[in-house]
Order: structure tokens, then C-alpha cells, then sequence
């Protein structure tokens, strides 16, 4: 065949070029209306449920007129769960308290996703009766979502419940409701292109926190007794002390995770757990008791078949305990760093023992187990999930060098090294870990971290820790610049796998406001001057503490959680007698 002249060449490939383009732009056209399409969708079918829950609330309230609505929203889970087996409440009474007051919180704060109003059930178990939020990642069955707040997710509805799902409803549980999350579950803001950004409970221009930040905010405002969220980096424990309720990280496998859906499967350096959220110590141990039962066991063999042990939570035996108030990475907050003092003495006061816990070196375990561990092949699989949408405001600066091709991430992370000392090596594991040789490696390394953890508390001979949370609740959109916050007070539990749970203890004062302005952190650099902004504004707010034990050590924890909330309520109730 005859060469074709230049010209031709020339306007065969300019078309080409030109149909390449047009095709790229209809695609994106295309996949900007698919997204819109699906986001409309997902709220219609949450905008449908609350207008049918709303409609059976005043059907009910018209049909009795015994509903004592307010008796029964001020009851705790066990004076609720007594009544509900006496036969002195009834079930639907509860169920439509709890519905309605759901509602209005919903309206106040954008909490929930989705009604449950098909699950009224009759079963007799610990839980008899009892109305139970969960998160949106946890699967219930037919037509609903588990979308982790991406749009990639959407109308894939679970075929089943989840392990936890099927434990709650023989347990006689009532799962009502299903509550929001941020886009990705990696942040520990609560906001995703979908169903909008949560609030806080206590200040609505403050975040919730994250991820499980619509069960804080919904048990926060009264609108739930008992939630289930997930925890891979602080997403129970943060959003619990944001929003001043409790909220438990058991062991990881200590209960069912089957159904529970991350947004990557297949990451097993820093460990994620199902945990409940309340507004007291007590609720959390009965719901753990009703889970840790013989039902999940069959379900699920790879639960390791331990019972609740009420003997250990019930002790009374005076504590060692360790006392963490600055780990040397991030500095709390002075309203925070008030809190862990003011327990710290009612412990030593009650006859505890408390002593100073100096924890092994975190600094490059920050990035080099925790940040490589959860992002191990440089944020790939994240980054396929968030395609077909677009970024939420909360997760787009966290993730924006997500995007950087590799070379791009190890040039700035060697030009910067001079300037700043914590960005170069968050960019650098931003890499990802590499081989499979490498990643076997960092396993390795966890091992030895976690035993030195293990060594230092036996040298120490501690019972339990008394440590930090991340607190007051933030500013909208500082959740995303300041992860390496989550990691070093909460996330470093996930990788270590020990079991750990928040008490609010106080709220903020006006003397924490004043002294939060002469705060400059570890390293007086651009990520403590953001965390100082983060939570400027926080009067009023809830203080918290953390409570953490030894793995497997569940009950333990969870004892000592209550002898703080215990120790607490002696004193609240002392200054109501004066």
C-alpha cells in the first residue's frame, strides 16, 4: 500500500486525538450523571423511611394513650431492660419512644441513613425490647445499603445480616436505625457525598467525630440507648468523647466481624473491632454479655468461644494503674489534660494505685507501622473506591496527596526534610510498603512492638492504663489535616490490638479556653498550631479520658471504665447534696 502523504497522517491523528477527547469527555459526563443519579436515589430511599417512620409514630401516638414517652427516655438500659422483662413496659411503647425521639434528633443533627421499621421483633433475650442503632457499615438485609459513604458502594443492598445483626435480634434487640459515617471510613469527621455532613450534639458548628459519628451523635442526643459502631484508628472511642457518651474498642475477634464491611478488605496490620456505644459503663458491659454469647459463637467459629466474664467486670479489687498523660508525639488539649488529672486523683483517693507509664518511642511507628500498615500498597484500593464521585470536603485534603504518583511523593518528602520533620515521612510512607518481603517485614516489626508495649506494662506492673483522647470535639474540615492526632492517641490501640474505651469525665471551661491559647504542642510546628485551632471554641464541650488493658482483656477494661464513671457520679451527687 502507498505511504499516506503527511496531511493525511496529520488529520487522521488529529481526529483520532479528537475523538479520544470527546469520548473521555462523555465518560466523564457519564459519570458524573451516574454518580448524581445513585446519590439520589440513596436519599430518596433515606428521605421515604423517615416520612414512613414519622407517619407509624403518630399512628401509634393517636391509637394509645398510655405513651409516657419522657419516663421512658430518661431510663438507663438496665432500669429499661428490667421493666421490658417485668411486663411492666411494653415493647412497642419503647420502640416508638425511641423512633420519634430518633426523628428529632435527626432533624437537628443529619444522623441517620436509614429507618429500620420492618424490625419490630418479639424475641425474649438479654436485650428483650430494647432499640439499638447500628452503623451504616454494618450489613442488615433487603434494600439496604452498607455504602461506607461511597457512591461506588451504593445499590449493592447485603443478602443477609451481619454476625452482630443476628446476635442483636435473638438477644431480643430491635435494630431501628442506621447512622452515618464519613466518606471512606479513614477520617475521623462524619460527612460523605451522600448523605451530608453529622453534627455535634452538644455545638452543631463542631464535628461529631468519626467514623462512627452518627451512632455518637444520635446516643449523644438522646435519640438512641445503645449503638454498634466499628473502630480502626479511634472511630468508637473519638466520636464518643466528642459527643460525651461511652464507648468501647474491644479486642479485635472478640466479637463477629463477618458483615461488618470496611472500605478495603484485606489489611491486617492495624486491626479493626465492632464495639457498642451508650451513655454509660454498665450498657456497654450488657450489651457485650449479650453478644458474647453462644449464638455468635456457631454463627462465627472464628470467635474464639469466651463468655462474658461478669466476675472480673463486677471486681472490686484495688488497681494498678498507669498513668499516660503526654506519649511525647501529640500534646492534649488543657481541658483534656485537666480530666486525666482530676481522675487520676479520685483513683488515688479510692485507694488505687497510679503510676507513671512511659511508653516505648512512637515516633517513626507512626508512619512506618500505622500510616504504611493501613495505606500498605500507597492508598490504591482507597483511592478505586472514591472513583465515581466526588471528594467530600472533610477527606479532600487528607487525601489529595494520596493522588501523587510515587516519584512525586519520595522528591518532596527529600526537598522538605530540611523545613519540617513530619511531613517528609508521611509522604515517604505514602509509598506504601513495597515488596511482599517488605510487608512481611513490617509484620514482624508489629510483633515487636506489641511485645515491647507488653514488657514495659509488666515492668511497670500495671493492671491498666489511664491515657489521652483526642478532644474537645473539632471545627468542621481540621479532622482530615490532623490524622497523625487519631494515630497517636487512639490508633496506636488498633495496631497493638489491646481493648480500649472513653468515659466523659467534665466539660470544657472557660479556664481551659484561656489556657488553650498559650498551648504550642511536642514540636511547636504547623500540626500543633492546626490541632490548637481544631479545638479552639469548645466551652461547654465533653471532657474525656481513655481507659485501655491488656488483650483479651476486655472486662477488665471495661471494670475499670466504670470505677471512673462510678468515682465521678459519688462526686457529682456530693455537690447536688450541699
Amino acid at each position: 500500500a502507498a505511504e499516506p502523504d503527511k496531511r493525511t497522517v496529520l488529520v487522521l491523528t488529529g481526529g483520532t486525538c479528537a475523538a479520544g477527547a470527546l469520548v473521555l469527555l462523555l465518560g466523564n459526563v457519564y459519570s458524573r450523571w451516574r454518580a448524581k443519579a445513585k446519590i439520589g436515589r440513596a436519599r430518596t430511599r433515606r428521605d421515604e423511611s423517615l416520612c414512613r417512620a414519622e407517619e407509624a409514630v403518630r399512628r401509634y401516638k393517636d391509637s394509645t394513650s398510655r405513651l409516657d414517652s419522657d419516663h421512658i427516655l430518661k431510663l438507663s438500659l438496665s432500669e429499661l431492660s428490667n421493666r421490658l422483662k417485668q411486663g411492666s413496659l411494653d415493647p412497642e411503647d419503647v420502640f416508638y419512644s425511641y423512633m420519634d425521639k430518633a426523628l428529632e434528633v435527626n432533624k437537628k443533627l443529619n444522623c441517620c441513613t436509614v429507618v429500620l421499621s420492618e424490625s419490630l421483633t418479639r424475641k425474649e433475650g438479654l436485650l428483650y425490647g430494647v432499640p439499638v442503632s447500628i452503623k451504616e457499615n454494618i450489613a442488615y438485609k433487603k434494600n439496604y445499603d452498607t455504602s461506607c459513604g461511597v457512591i461506588s458502594n451504593l445499590d449493592q443492598s447485603a443478602q443477609e445480616d451481619s454476625v452482630l445483626v443476628k446476635v442483636l435480634k435473638e438477644q431480643g434487640a430491635i435494630p431501628f436505625v442506621k447512622t452515618n459515617l464519613p466518606q471512606g471510613l479513614l477520617n475521623y469527621d462524619c460527612s460523605n457525598p451522600i448523605y451530608g455532613q453529622t453534627v455535634n450534639p452538644h455545638n452543631l458548628q463542631k464535628t461529631s467525630g468519626g467514623s462512627s459519628g452518627g451512632e455518637g451523635a444520635l446516643v449523644g442526643g438522646g435519640g438512641s440507648l445503645l449503638g454498634i459502631g466499628s473502630d480502626i484508628g479511634g472511630s468508637i472511642r473519638i466520636p464518643a468523647a466528642f459527643c460525651g457518651i461511652c464507648g468501647f474498642k474491644p479486642t479485635s475477634g472478640r466479637l463477629s466481624s463477618r458483615g461488618v464491611v470496611p472500605i478495603v478488605r484485606g489489611q491486617k496490620t492495624v486491626l479493626s473491632s465492632s464495639g457498642p456505644m451508650a451513655r454509660d459503663v454498665d450498657s456497654l458491659a450488657l450489651c457485650m454479655q449479650a453478644l458474647l454469647c453462644s449464638h455468635m459463637f456457631a454463627l462465627d467459629p472464628t470467635v474464639p468461644p469466651m463468655p462474658f466474664n461478669t466476675q472480673v467486670y463486677q471486681s472490686c479489687r484495688p488497681l494498678r494503674i498507669g498513668y499516660l498523660e503526654n506519649d511525647g508525639y501529640t500534646q492534649p488539649s488543657p481541658s483534656f489534660v485537666r480530666g486525666l488529672r482530676e481522675v487520676r486523683a479520685l483513683l488515688e483517693q479510692a485507694g488505687h494505685t497510679v503510676v507513671p507509664y512511659t511508653p516505648p518511642e512512637i515516633t517513626d511507628i507512626m508512619t512506618e507501622l500505622l500510616v504504611k500498615g493501613v495505606l500498605a500498597d500507597g492508598a490504591t484500593s482507597l483511592l478505586q473506591k472514591l472513583e465515581g464521585g466526588p471528594l467530600d470536603p472533610c477527606l479532600r485534603v487528607q487525601v489529595f496527596p494520596y493522588y501523587f504518583p510515587k516519584w512525586l511523593k519520595k522528591t518532596l518528602s527529600f526537598l522538605l526534610k530540611p523545613f519540617s520533620p513530619g511531613v517528609p515521612s508521611i509522604l515517604s510512607a505514602l509509598c506504601g510498603v513495597g515488596t511482599v518481603s517488605d510487608l512481611w517485614k513490617q509484620h514482624a516489626a508489629v510483633e515487636d512492638f506489641i511485645q515491647e508495649n507488653i514488657e514495659e506494662w509488666r515492668r511497670n506492673d500495671i493492671d491498666v492504663l489511664l491515657c489521652p483522647c483526642i478532644g474537645p470535639a473539632f471545627n468542621f474540615l481540621y479532622c482530615g489535616r490532623l490524622t497523625g492526632i487519631a494515630a497517636s492517641m487512639t490508633m496506636i490501640y488498633n495496631l497493638l490490638n489491646f481493648p480500649a474505651g472513653v468515659v466523659p469525665v467534665s466539660m470544657v471551661t472557660a479556664e481551659d479556653e484561656e489556657e488553650l491559647r498559650q498551648y504550642e504542642g511536642n514540636f511547636q510546628d504547623g500540626f500543633d498550631k492546626l490541632y490548637k485551632k481544631a479545638v479552639s471554641g469548645g466551652q461547654g464541650l465533653p471532657v474525656a479520658v481513655q481507659c485501655v488493658a491488656l488483650p483479651w482483656q476486655d472486662e477488665l477494661c471495661l471494670r475499670f471504665m466504670r470505677e471512673v464513671e462510678t468515682l465521678l457520679m459519688k462526686i457529682t451527687d456530693q455537690k447536688k447534696t450541699r
